[in-house]
């Protein structure tokens, strides 16, 4: 079952083209791990230390949250870190993260917005983010019972 919780809202003025985004588990639960995997290809080098992001978190049409963080800020937040290389070429691009979602995000359904710069203002990448967060999931069940599993993974492009 594919899932479009993150979707690629970028243009052609963006630095990522064909961005593609695999979330593991497919349906993120509060308190907990989710890897984030992430391709697509670079028009121009970046140097993804100084690159912004600005995140607005929605509840509805209440704006719970509007800030920009750095990149390495933002990752940190979320209990990841840069890895690879800081700087790369143009061509092809991954990178992954184990991001660690808050508890203390309230249980609703949240829309989020990213929008990513360069350090020179370029755009790098848009991201409207899907989370149902309206109940406390919890890990999935896996003692092999018919249906007792969710989907671990979800493809979004």
């Amino acid at each position: 079952m594919s899932i479009r919780l993150v979707e690629d809202v970028s243009d052609h003025t963006y630095l990522v083209d064909g961005l593609a985004i695999k979330l593991t588990p497919a349906s993120p639960w509060l308190g907990h791990q989710v890897r984030w995997d992430m391709s697509g290809h670079l028009k121009e080098s970046v140097d993804l230390t100084r690159a912004t992001c600005n995140v607005i978190m929605k509840f509805g049409p209440v704006k719970m949250l509007d800030k920009t963080y750095t990149l390495p800020d933002l990752l940190k937040r979320l209990g990841a870190r840069l890895s690879g290389d800081h700087s790369p070429p143009p061509g092809p691009w991954r990178q992954t993260w184990n991001l660690r979602l808050p508890e203390t995000v309230p249980v609703a359904e949240h829309r989020i917005l990213l929008r990513a710069r360069t350090g020179s203002g370029k755009n790098l990448l848009a991201l409207d983010i899907a989370l149902n967060f309206s109940h406390r999931f919890r890990p999935p069940i896996t003692s092999g019972r018919a249906g007792s599993r969710i989907p671990d993974t979800a493809d979004c492009r």
